[in-house]
């Protein structure tokens, strides 16, 4: 293959790295596509100001990926980036820092002559020779016997056939030894093969064929459960990190085609940046920031690190006191440091819960401000509390992937989790995004009232019945035997919080001009020892739009009455109506919904925490059904 080329092939925004396209996922170029590398090849060269400042984030990381002692995350990254890499492409900055990748499938099809090989067998050539134009990044086919006449050689296109298993390896489509029945060609030991795609639309309908020895196989024999069979066992390739498992894997891959939406799903832990609580204490303190505070042991260093801006911080705190934490957490580690706690979901939301419904509210800080609106007259039946989130800075951090099976929400190990890179690495890719929101608690006696009722109705065990089988047809849950299947089940006053979430989002959407894949949504739900009723709506976004206070205007008892009546308005009828009003999972069906469609209540993945599920109208103003099951009062009914 020629090196001619210049190295940048493409650029992507901070939060896909996280979100979409992280280490180990495929991301689709124009002409092909690549695989995003491990974090131990990320470059970082002259790059300054790239670390996340969130300790309660930092520590969630450790406790979620069980580190403790030296292989502790210390950092938390946004993705490298040097101001000049868009203006200069030829510069420094555009071609020796970011973050490297590889095509991926290396197995190319001509588009002219059909003929398929790998990119290391020579035929096929990488074309990347306009520097401000690097999404025109093509591989050509050199040898291409037609349209020879053409100044341009053939494109090369991936073979979009790879093998998945749900270890989370991933690898090349054996094309060589499929076509041949698992053997070697009889003929030549590198035979030309070629790739047939006849179309149509009931499954793959592609034929591999052997030039050398005219074996021929379609792709469909590879399929289904039948087809496993003809797939050889997986190999625990991870490319991403150039590596195999060490232990091997003898689980049976699956076929899937490069781009499929259960390619590739993230782990990822966020958190507010929430005001230092008196009651965390100046131990809570040390524990949090130990590697910015380990060197303060002596009262000059105190003094010293003081008068800096990044440890303003400490003015809160007695000097004395601080120095004798940092000197008796020094002594514990010493002695050897025990693995963190699991972490779950309602130890990140717990403090934010505790911070947004405190009574009265923390001093606002420049990452956080809470405000009381006050409840509308109107909407005291339903709510307790409204309160502006003026600002507020949410960190997030990418600690793994899976594949097939997306991580649970409440127990992410569940699923087998990727690492991110080959080796142990201290830190973990992350960003921030500063914005505003609107916290809203619903009455608790209303609530508890409404979940003693709805517990035992028909339509909460087609809810639960439809989890169970969920989980069951889950690949991971199927394979590693004896399982709770309820386990992760969020509760009946999840549905109704989630479900009066989406609906006051897209009602903010459609009536003032808000973007809803702008807007994301926190639930806080809590647990029948420990209920909780609170949602928050925040923006969510890198941009401009998430501060300008548009958001917690919104929260004016004015303006919020109006769109709440709005929301249960429009939550009564659908244009899929009687279709979504009847629409109650019953088996065989696994879908996470009831009355719930794209028309009336799904908003964009981006926004969601629970990807459209545990939704449903029913719960909240009347659709023909039992009337005892709404949660809304009478006198908000539309």
């Amino acid at each position: 293959m020629s090196t001619g080329y210049n190295r940048r092939v493409g650029a992507a925004r901070p939060s896909h790295l996280m979100f979409t396209g992280g280490v180990g996922s495929l991301i689709d170029l124009p002409y092909f596509s690549v695989l995003v590398k491990g974090l131990e090849s990320w470059v970082y060269n002259n790059v300054h100001d790239y670390l996340v400042d969130e300790p309660r984030l930092r520590s969630a990381v450790n406790r979620a990926l069980q580190l403790h002692g030296p292989s502790k995350v210390t950092e938390l990254r946004s993705a490298p980036w040097l101001e000049g890499a868009d203006s200069d492409p030829k510069g420094l900055a555009a071609q020796a820092v970011g973050v490297p990748v590889m095509p991926f499938p290396q197995w190319l099809r001509c588009t002219a002559c059909d003929d398929l090989a790998a990119i290391d067998s020579g035929v096929f050539r990488l074309v990347n020779s306009v520097p401000r134009a690097p999404h025109e990044a093509r591989f050509e086919h050199t040898e291409c016997g037609k349209r020879q006449r053409s100044r341009k050689k053939p494109l090369a296109v991936a073979a979009r056939f790879t093998l998945v298993c749900i270890d989370g390896h991933l690898d090349e489509f054996p094309y060589t030894e499929f076509v041949h029945g698992g053997g070697n060609c009889p003929q030549v030991p590198q035979p030309r093969l070629r790739m047939e795609d006849h179309g149509g639309n009931q499954a793959a309908n592609v034929t591999i064929s052997c030039l050398a020895c005219k074996a021929r196989r379609n792709i469909s024999e590879a399929q289904g459960v039948r087809g496993r069979q003809n797939l050889p066992l997986c190999r625990g390739r991870h490319p991403q990190s150039d590596s195999f498992a060490a232990e091997g894997c003898a689980l049976q891959p699956l076929l899937m085609v490069a781009g499929a939406s259960n390619h590739w799903f993230p782990l990822t832990l966020s958190t507010l940046a929430l005001p230092p609580a008196p009651s965390d204490g100046v131990a809570k303190l040390v524990e949090d920031r130990w590697t910015e505070l380990a060197p303060v042991t002596s009262r000059p260093v105190y003094d010293a690190f003081a008068l800096t801006p990044a440890y303003g911080y400490l003015k809160q705190y007695d000097p004395e006191q601080v120095i004798a934490a940092v000197q008796a957490r020094e002594a514990l580690l010493s002695g050897g440091e025990a693995p963190p706690p699991a972490v779950t979901q309602a130890d990140l939301l717990t403090p934010e819960w505790e911070a947004l419904s405190a009574t009265p509210g923390p001093a606002p800080t420049d990452d956080f401000a809470v405000v009381p609106a006050g409840v509308p007259a109107a909407l005291t039946g339903l709510f307790a509390d409204v309160r502006q989130v003026e600002r507020l800075r949410e960190a997030r951090a990418l600690i793994g992937f899976t594949r097939l099976d997306a991580p649970d929400a409440e127990d992410p190990g569940l699923v087998t989790r990727v690492p991110l890179s080959r080796t142990q690495q201290n830190w973990v890719p992350a960003s921030e995004v500063r914005g505003e929101g609107i916290f809203l608690r619903l009455r608790e006696d209303l609530v508890a009232d409404w979940v003693g009722r709805v517990e035992k109705s028909p339509e909460v065990a087609a809810h639960r019945d439809a989890f169970r089988r969920f989980r069951e047809n889950r690949r991971s849950d199927r394979l590693t035997g004896e399982f709770d299947p309820m386990h992760g089940w969020p509760g009946e006053r999840y549905l109704a919080l989630h479900t009066l979430s989406h609906l006051l989002i897209r009602t903010i959407a459609l009536e003032c001009g808000y973007n809803s894949a702008s807007l994301a949504e926190r639930i806080y739900a809590g647990t029948d020892e420990d209920p909780r009723t609170g949602i928050l709506i925040y923006t969510a976004v890198p941009d401009s739009e998430g501060t300008l206070g548009g958001l917690v205007t919104l929260a004016e008892q004015a303006h919020f009455e109006r769109i709440v009546r709005r929301a249960l308005r429009d939550a009564s009828h659908c244009s899929s109506d009687p279709l979504c009003a009847e629409r109650l999972p019953h088996a065989p069906a696994d879908f996470l919904h009831g009355a719930a469609c794209h028309v009336c209540l799904f908003v964009s993945e981006t926004t969601c925490e629970r990807g459209n599920r545990f939704l449903d109208r029913r719960f909240l103003v009347p659709l023909g059904t039992d009337p005892r099951i709404v949660l809304t009062p009478e006198a908000l009914a539309p």
